[in-house]
């Protein structure tokens, strides 16, 4: 019917067609449900009513949530959240049915993008993975695991969680050579002068630069020297001002242009 027909084109405008409009999806969805979960959680424990039938958690590409009946069509057309999440609800703690509802949810998710990047190449599916996994998890902002980074925002993408973990390993007691004096100790809004380093360039000139980290997290440029490159493993030992070191995976921040060169210690 013409109806159909229709709402198959407003569903196909809908649909994300590459790895930013995937994961685009992906953040509303979550903040749907992360949403449930905790500001609006007295509705959400309200809705799941034990006495209903098989309640399901949605997330929604605009951010909003609500619990609904699964779709009534077989094949559904997306993934399907856990079904029946109502009916354990006064059988558990509160906390405890929340964290449930909460692990479901983060496979759904997954589940819901990865169904979406079905023809990504692996390139493409990568690099949707490795955004994904830059974001705490439902459960882990639930549970109050997700590690708040600088600048006080919990999206953007997964490089950001670099500079933690690789202070954290100090280093690993390697012997390093030592880094040039720092051009700057603050991070900038935008990249000082200099040029962003292409993919097609070669990543030994880099050794011995100082540079710019682009971390989405805080949409600022960190200053940093690299210090060491290890071409066969593509990955860089980093140094920052205030002392902190880690191993930085270069393919992580160079195709996306987060890699400013400011000086060459040469």
């Amino acid at each position: 019917t013409a109806y159909t027909l229709v709402l198959i084109a407003i569903m196909e405008a809908l649909t994300p067609r590459n790895v930013d409009e995937v994961f685009h999806d992906y953040e509303q969805r979550r903040k749907g449900l992360i949403t449930a979960l905790t500001s609006e959680v007295d509705r959400f424990y309200a809705e799941c009513d034990p006495d209903k039938e098989n309640l399901c958690l949605y997330g929604n590409h605009d951010g909003s949530w609500e619990v609904a009946l699964p779709a009534e069509e077989v094949p559904p057309e997306l993934p399907e959240p856990a079904l029946g999440i109502n009916f354990a609800r006064d059988g558990m703690q509160k906390k405890d049915w929340l964290s449930l509802v909460a692990v479901h949810s983060d496979a759904w998710l997954m589940a819901v993008a990865f169904y979406f990047g079905a023809k990504f190449d692996k390139y493409e599916r990568d690099r949707l993975f490795k955004l994904v996994n830059g974001l705490p998890t439902v459960y882990e902002v639930l549970s109050g695991k997700a590690t708040k980074k600088k600048g006080g925002t919990s999206g953007g993408g997964e490089s950001r969680k670099r500079k933690a973990e690789g202070a954290a390993g100090g280093g690993g007691g390697e012997s390093l050579p030592p880094p040039p004096s720092f051009h700057s100790s603050e991070p900038v809004s935008k990249p000082s002068d200099g040029r962003i380093f292409a993919p097609k360039e070669n990543i030994m000139t880099l050794q011995g630069c100082q540079v710019e980290l682009f971390w989405p997290d805080d949409e600022l440029w960190y200053p940093a020297a690299i210090v060491q490159v290890n071409q066969r493993g593509r990955i860089a030992d980093v140094v920052y001002p205030d002392g902190s070191k880690e191993k930085l995976e270069l393919d992580d921040v160079i195709p996306d242009g987060h890699l400013n060169v400011v000086k060459s210690s040469a």
